[in-house]
């Protein structure tokens, strides 16, 4: 018992999840304002999700008794951030259980690997970087009405990614927040400690949105989160069976969706937290920090009220810039992703073009059309020669 108190696990787990909070919550904001969500809505999804993501870290650590941590699916807020507009609530609550389903039969099935062989991995990261694009401009298009706010954010990420930082994306945020506030850009009447109260949403399934949205959410969350999870376990040494936790994570969004629980999938940048030497000299009793991650985010999930509180005070500047330059990185890893098989170029390039235009067609989204038409030109074109 001791063990579980001591300050290494503690820390970890909180700075996983005061990372994973800092670097994309406000994506996570701005795809359930897509949704048409109000304060209320908002905070239920941010209770479902901190719920799901306590529960899945909290019983699969101690079952498997390996640091599992989970979290939402940041590329999937991204994708429903610029594909909900106009979609009713309950359609989108419709593609959460659509997704989530997807996950819970790969990870009951088994054909994790084999259903990712079918979409190449360039086309994946194209189709990525196509839906990310946005944010990312969105920076720089701040800047236009917040100089100082944006330079200054833009000055320390770099400055932390300089010095190889961990707590780079934090820091940014925090930087964000001392200039708002002594400019005066922080409603701070608009902030409250509230409880968060769920809110259920019958859902709706179309073809539409359900080919259009659902399927593009399903591949993001394998291909850029689910992959990297095993991939960030495996390295660590922890053999942990992949397809149960792809299974439950799944379930748990079954479960959730219709309380906003978008997606839940296997974490990778803040598992590696968890798993450094730093919350255990121990390799096998570094899933006492997952298991805290687990605690923090239960706690966070029932201030969920509090947390959109404050996100709905800031500037749009700050949350736009912050989303953004969290998401700059996976950016350019993406572009660099599908650059780099040379017989895949062209494929992605269409993928990456189309998915970032916002072309909808019959009302499917411009993910769908893209990886699609990424998949037809690989099938037609010669492959090339380096």
């Amino acid at each position: 018992m001791g063990r579980f108190f001591s300050l290494a696990p503690l820390s970890a787990g909180f700075i996983a999840v005061l990372v994973g909070y800092t670097s994309s919550a406000a994506i996570v904001f701005q795809a359930a304002t897509a949704a048409g969500a109000s304060a209320a809505h908002i905070s239920s999804w941010l209770l479902a999700l901190g719920l799901g993501m306590g529960v899945t870290c909290i019983g699969l650590s101690l079952f498997y008794r390996s640091p599992v941590l989970t979290a939402w699916s940041t590329p999937g807020a991204a994708l429903l951030a610029t594909a909900l507009p106009g979609i009713p609530m309950s359609e989108a609550i419709g593609v959460f259980l659509f997704a989530s389903a997807l996950l819970t039969l790969c990870g009951v099935s088994g054909w994790v690997e084999s259903i990712m062989k079918h979409v190449p991995k360039a086309l994946a990261a194209a189709m990525l970087a196509g839906v990310l694009l946005r944010f990312g401009i969105e920076v720089f298009v701040a800047l236009r009405s917040q100089l100082g706010l944006v330079a200054l954010m833009l000055a320390i990420y770099f400055a932390g990614r300089r010095f190889n930082s961990r707590y780079t994306i934090p820091l940014t945020f925090m930087g964000g927040l001392a200039w708002a506030a002594q400019a005066g850009l922080i409603r701070f009447e608009a902030v409250s400690l509230t409880l968060a109260q769920p809110i259920f949403t019958a859902p709706t399934i179309t073809l539409s949105t359900a080919f259009g949205i659902g399927i593009p959410l399903f591949i993001v969350t394998m291909a850029s989160q689910n992959v990297p999870g095993i991939a960030v376990l495996r390295a660590n040494g922890y053999q942990t069976p992949a397809s149960p936790l792809i299974g439950w994570t799944g379930f748990t969004g079954l479960l959730l969706a219709p309380f906003g629980g978008f997606s839940f999938n296997l974490a990778a940048i803040t598992a590696a937290i968890c798993m450094s030497p730093e919350a255990d000299r121990d390799p096998q009793r570094r899933y006492l920090a997952a298991v805290w991650a687990g605690i923090f985010y239960l706690m966070t999930g029932v201030l969920g009220a509090t947390v959109a509180s404050v996100f709905s005070a800031l500037p749009k500047e700050l949350v736009a810039a912050i989303a953004g330059i969290a998401l700059l990185g996976t950016i350019g890893n993406s572009l660099h992703g599908a650059r780099r098989e040379e017989g895949e170029r062209d494929a992605a390039l269409i993928t990456f073009l189309v998915t970032a235009s916002g072309l909808t067609l019959v009302g499917i989204g411009s993910a769908f059309w893209g990886l699609l038409f990424g998949l037809v030109v690989l099938k037609i074109s010669p492959r090339q020669q380096a």
